[in-house]
């Protein structure tokens, strides 16, 4: 168990461990993990009858074998089982199934050596619930929002303060563009937003030094970042202005990939601000013209028009629309297909993978909430290729199950979007939920902490 899972801090699991009453604590982390009594069993080579009675302490605990395995399926620590700790690195028994947060448990039902001297014991483990406990599990305070106004001053006053260096050189620039790729993958976005004015002022200046092509798609590809950004923050007005910005350069060069993504960013800004039919409008144009273009490597292409008609697809669910929603998903579909793999190119990540988020994200805008659970069964979070796109996975699991009436699913899917990128759960989306979820919070342990940790209380 993740020291930092929310179960540690909730008053049963306290009290559990005050007591020092083991069958409570295996109850409480095996539900925490989402876990039934069969497939616990199952994990340790037991009956669910036996973890039964162990849970409801019918059955003495003294097989220190067996409370190893269970330690180690449900990660709760030895001690507090009543077992030393190893000191060597153990290896993990063939069948346990460590707590985690994946596709294939979202579906499941809810979710001491012998002889030692109990009076010592229980000291010692309510010692642990009450100094160790909370000091590695105290709630993390909610993080600063990152700030925009680097990127506004550059917008409108086109101050960007030092750059680099006097004489901005085409692998500097490239670094630029790569490090702005890398950083949104990432979610660092306080960092990114940092260093996305200097990184935009570098690449305009390579283009007074001869390199116009190379400088045109740099600050296109740069702004696309800034687009994807501001989005992600909420600064919508922004956006709007980046993807101006981001189109305008592209236009000035002559990749068409670039200008394909930068039409895509504009085309999300355009949603953003409500112009649906637009929106969508935009992004399909922008795929077929690609479609028809032969100057591109095929594979960036197909990666480039899916991501397109999969924006596309998304952008005609938010307006309701089911039948061209699914006609432009299948397009993505048979274009992942064709390029047969998951891949990032021209800072777009796309595959047959990102289909399926965007299939879980269609079917809960037009109110599938169950058909977009079982798109999620479908997809690997752990192989998903960037820390953005698992934390959007998650995120969009958690928005499936609160729609779908399911509080305590949704609660666990928005702590795995969490463990993934603490940045992205300071989204609105997830604010919202969270609020929603606060009337759940005797029923959902440490969900107060997670609304301070997101903002949704402030």
């Amino acid at each position: 168990m993740d020291a930092a899972h929310p179960i540690w801090r909730s008053a049963p699991m306290r009290d559990a461990i005050a007591r020092s009453d083991p069958g409570a604590m295996i109850r409480l982390a095996r539900r925490a993990a989402d876990l039934t009594q069969s497939q616990l069993g199952a994990a340790v080579d037991y009956t669910a009858a036996s973890i039964s009675r162990m849970e409801r302490g019918k059955q003495p605990l003294r097989d220190v074998i067996l409370l190893r395995r269970v330690a180690a399926a449900l990660g709760i620590p030895p001690q507090l089982l009543g077992i030393a700790p190893r000191h060597e690195r153990a290896m993990p028994y063939p069948n346990a199934a460590p707590l985690a947060f994946d596709a294939t448990t979202l579906a499941a039902e809810p979710i001491g050596e012998e002889g030692e001297d109990p009076v010592r014991r229980r000291n010692l483990l309510a010692g642990l619930a009450g100094v160790t406990l909370s000091t590695a599990l105290s709630p993390a305070p909610a993080a600063a929002r990152p700030s925009l106004s680097g990127l506004e001053d550059l917008l409108l006053y086109r101050q960007t303060g030092t750059l680099p260096g006097p004489d901005p050189a085409p692998a500097a620039v490239t670094a630029a563009v790569d490090a702005s790729r890398r950083d949104f993958g990432a979610c660092r976005y306080t960092r990114l937003a940092r260093a996305l004015p200097s990184r935009i002022a570098l690449a305009q200046a390579l283009g007074a030094q001869g390199a116009a092509e190379q400088s045109a798609a740099a600050v296109a590809e740069l702004y696309n970042t800034a687009t994807r950004l501001c989005i992600k923050l909420g600064e919508d007005g922004l956006a709007a202005v980046t993807a101006d910005r981001a189109l305008t350069a592209a236009l000035g060069g002559t990749d068409a990939l670039t200008v394909a993504e930068a039409h895509r960013m504009v085309s999300s800004a355009w949603r953003r601000q409500g112009h649906l039919t637009r929106a969508t409008e935009v992004a399909v144009r922008a795929a077929q013209q690609l479609a028809a273009d032969r100057t591109a490597p095929q594979a960036e292409r197909l990666s480039v028009q899916g991501d397109l008609y999969a924006t596309a697809a998304y952008t005609a669910a938010k307006q309701g629309d089911r039948h061209t929603a699914h006609a432009l998903i299948a397009e993505a579909e048979g274009t992942a297909e064709r390029l047969g793999r998951d891949s990032t190119l021209h800072g777009s990540v796309f595959g047959p993978s990102q289909v399926i988020l965007h299939q879980i994200s269609i079917c809960h805008l037009l109110g599938d909430a169950g058909q977009a659970i079982e798109h999620a069964r479908r997809v690997d979070a752990v192989r998903l290729p960037t820390t953005e796109r698992q934390a959007r996975y998650w995120i969009d699991v958690a928005r499936a199950f609160d729609q779908w009436g399911k509080p305590d699913r949704c609660y666990r899917a928005l702590l795995a979007a969490e463990h993934a990128a603490p940045q992205e759960v300071r989204r609105g989306a997830v604010r919202d939920m969270t609020k929603g979820l606060m009337r759940h919070d005797r029923t959902l342990p440490g969900v107060r902490a997670f609304a301070t940790r997101v903002g949704a209380l402030t």
